[in-house]
């Protein structure tokens, strides 16, 4: 079983890809960007949830 540790490593580098992908998608395909943007909420809201700081690593903001 992972650590808490490997967890929140792991969220915390889908959280940054998944901003990396979405910058250049909003204006180009809205239908994939809303997509990615529920998954974006719940990896906030999830690492939120463990204690994770994201001032410095949300880029969104949304």
């Amino acid at each position: 079983m992972p650590s808490a540790a490997d967890i929140i490593k792991d969220y915390v580098t889908e959280f940054s890809r998944l901003q990396d992908w979405m910058i250049p998608v909003k204006e180009t395909n809205p239908d994939t960007y809303d997509s990615m943007h529920k998954r974006y909420i719940e990896l906030k809201v999830t690492l939120s949830a463990l204690g994770v700081n994201l001032t410095e690593l949300d880029r969104i903001k949304q």
